[in-house]
């Protein structure tokens, strides 16, 4: 389990911290004294539970929650506050909790063992990927619909580059590979980024795709696919590379070369 703690006061830190270890010793804990590398850092690794400080400088603790439901929409969330003030927009939310400052070990604790979406619930991950054969998406065993059908092939890129950001002209040149006038293209694909956005955010897989200037990545920690499980675990993997890889592109040859040359080693291992 990670857990975010984002604290007004940066001198109780060290106490929450203590708190939190005591009582789970195996999360992985972050604390901050400000929301802004706080969201940082939640772009870059997924959050299972995050106890807030409504007072925050810069950016209100509110707010900061909404952003990180936008990430991750089964993030629990943990708000702390001096009076009950911002307790409607927290239940609004649907937070996981609400404790009053200074919030006692044994609150802390009761929140953190009742917590709205349990770790063991958010294991299984809602985004199957197949790409040996023919790719194709699947969310929550049920195939993903575009609006267009480069809406998929823009993922299917992505998931080939393995969590790596992908710029604007890579994606361009792959899925047109240099076929026609690169500023139309470059309009068609800011509408292809934003049928994406749309039908990731319908389906509630926010923080799937992470986002930079001129660029997009898949959150690879955060899928089921069978190329990342053979890769990582080889002969043991629950799949198996037959020679077929999202056949139905032609631009992945390279990496269709190098599983070829994978599957050969181990056969003659």
């Amino acid at each position: 389990m990670t857990i975010f703690a984002v604290l007004e006061n940066e001198q109780a830190i060290p106490a929450m911290m203590q708190t939190i270890t005591r009582l789970l010793p195996e999360a992985e804990l972050m604390c901050f004294g400000n929301a802004l590398p706080a969201l940082a850092a939640a772009r870059k690794t997924e959050i299972d539970t995050a106890l807030i400080d409504v007072s925050l400088p810069e950016l209100n603790g509110i707010d900061f929650g909404q952003y990180l439901q936008e990430l991750y929409p089964f993030v629990n969330i943990i708000y702390l506050a001096e009076d009950t003030q911002h307790a409607y927009a927290a239940m609004a939310q649907h937070a996981s909790g609400y404790l009053l400052k200074p919030a006692a070990d044994d609150g802390i604790r009761r929140e953190l063992e009742d917590l709205r979406h349990p770790a063991v619930q958010k294991k299984q991950k809602r985004l199957f990927v197949q790409t040996f054969g023919n790719f194709e998406l699947f969310v929550d065993g049920k195939p993903i619909a575009f609006k267009y059908t480069k809406t998929k092939e823009i993922v299917a890129v992505l998931v080939n580059n393995r969590g790596a950001q992908t710029t604007n002209g890579e994606i361009i040149a792959c899925l047109w590979e240099d076929d026609g006038d690169p500023e139309k293209k470059a309009s068609y694909l800011s509408n292809l980024r934003q049928d994406l956005n749309n039908t990731f955010t319908r389906l509630k897989l926010n923080g799937l795709i992470r986002k930079q200037r001129g660029s997009l990545a898949i959150a690879a920690d955060r899928i089921e696919c069978d190329l990342y499980d053979w890769l990582e675990n080889g002969q043991e993997s629950r799949y198996r590379y037959l020679g077929d890889y999202m056949n139905q592109y032609s631009w992945p040859e390279v990496m269709h070369a190098q599983l070829d040359e994978i599957s050969w080693s181990w056969e003659d291992a």
